[in-house]
């Protein structure tokens, strides 16, 4: 089935948009990414009012590394199950839009329109690692699926523009928040709701991004790093969690294989919610 042979553009999905805005309008969002639509459903169960995916996960899910290794029809069809699978906005990791040009991120936001997302998440890297795409380049990329969101019908959408300026240490270090500052005003002009900006949590870094930034500022949580409320006291609004929640799903799985093959001990199973308990949550 073509990525977006199925409208979804109904009073329910514009709603499921306009509650994302308000919910990254309030306090902090808190986002634990999921990865099929299991996790989906677990991560809902478990309180949360929004889902992100993370491309790295979905990715996996389907035996696949991640940065863009999927097509955006595998893609479009694994946010197609996450939607349907829960009754809270679901927002997209597009990674770098499924192609170069303004063209492609449109029609990557043409697909998860109609397979029922109301956000994305589209990076400025134009290969893992960089190099990023140039300012004017990325805006006009970031103008495309604004465009692309209002001609489907839903002009709602949540934008979110990721900047890999910290992830992959691009330029030198003194720079790179400066840098950071001119990509967010450009990127709010182009209409990006919010800048996300993976491997920068140093605090004091972040309260000067969130103090001088037209947007509101994403940050990702990672093992060791700042809590949730040591990013929201530094006026982070939006936090995620990126792959972290399925590296460790597969780390238990793969820790359980370990015991039980090599020692045919079954003892990392000990804690794991009950199969009631969990088939219960797909029981609707």
């Amino acid at each position: 089935m073509p990525v977006d042979a199925r409208p979804r553009i109904d009073a329910t999905t514009a709603e499921k948009a306009r509650l994302l805005r308000r919910l990254s309008a309030g306090s902090v969002l808190v986002l634990p990414n999921a990865w099929d639509a299991g996790s989906a459903v677990v991560i809902a169960a478990a309180g949360a009012t929004a889902i992100a995916t993370t491309s790295g996960g979905v990715s996996w899910s389907l035996g696949r590394g991640d940065g863009q290794q999927l097509t955006r029809q595998e893609m479009t069809d694994a946010v197609r199950r996450v939607v349907d699978s829960v009754a809270v906005p679901v927002t997209v990791d597009v990674e770098g839009g499924y192609g170069p040009a303004p063209a492609d991120v449109a029609a990557t936001v043409r697909a998860v329109v109609a397979a029922g997302a109301v956000g994305v998440n589209l990076e400025d890297s134009a290969a893992v690692g960089g190099p990023l795409f140039d300012i004017a380049a990325q805006s006009a990329r970031l103008r495309a699926a604004r465009a692309a969101a209002a001609a489907a019908g839903l002009p709602e959408l949540v934008v979110n523009a990721r900047t890999d300026v910290f992830l992959f240490g691009i330029g030198a270090a003194g720079g790179r928040l400066d840098e950071v500052l001119a990509r967010a005003e450009s990127y709010a002009a182009a209409g990006a709701d919010g800048i996300f900006v993976p491997g920068l949590l140093d605090l004091d870094d972040l309260r000067t991004l969130c103090a001088r930034s037209p947007l509101p500022v994403n940050a990702m949580a990672v093992a060791g790093g700042p809590s949730v409320a040591e990013l929201a006291a530094a006026g982070v609004r939006r936090i995620s969690l990126g792959t972290a929640l399925a590296q460790s799903a597969y780390t238990a799985a793969h820790r359980a294989a370990v015991e039980l093959l090599g020692q045919g001990r079954h003892t990392a199973l000990d804690g794991s919610l009950g199969f009631g308990e969990l088939d219960g949550l797909f029981r609707r």
